[in-house]
């Protein structure tokens, strides 16, 4: 980290991302979806702004979405996220040749959102492109991959 660019190792994750990706659980039907995450700077802060947006791929209709940040803390990387559902998480990872590898050190959920117990997330930057997967244990099943996408950087932004 430099006094210039408070971001550091995170800086490369700046930017508009757009793709899409494949989901499945075992309690609901596959499906395939577009995604926009934006990772936005504020100027002098160790911290990106994050906002994922999900579309069915088959005919638009909103799916899902999420808001957090993505924080320098120390030597690691922490993601703090919120959900409409009523569920938030925040996770920590050292960042290793554009991976981040989160594992859960608070999940937690308004009491009418339904029961999710364990989460995980996988990032992986390289270049312009960046991929990610999520594990989730849900209500009885247990930690089962859940989500994979593929999104390319926005040439504006």
């Amino acid at each position: 980290m430099t006094n210039s660019d408070p971001l550091g190792e995170l800086a490369p994750f700046a930017g508009r991302w757009v793709g899409g990706g494949d989901g499945h659980y075992p309690t609901i039907d596959d499906f395939a979806y577009d995604e926009t995450i934006e990772f936005t700077s504020i100027p002098g802060k160790p911290f990106l702004m994050y906002v994922s947006r999900t579309r069915a791929r088959d005919d638009g209709r909103p799916l899902h979405t999420e808001n957090g940040y993505l924080r320098r803390s120390g030597h690691d990387v922490e993601l703090l996220v919120s959900q409409p559902t009523g569920f938030v998480e925040i996770q920590r990872s050292r960042l290793t040749h554009g991976v981040l590898d989160f594992t859960a050190v608070h999940l937690d959920r308004s009491p009418d959102a339904k029961p999710v117990h364990e989460l995980r997330r996988r990032f992986v930057l390289d270049g312009d492109t960046l991929t990610y997967d999520l594990w989730m244990a849900h209500d009885s099943t247990p930690l089962t991959h859940h989500l994979h996408a593929r999104l390319t950087r926005d040439a504006a932004s």
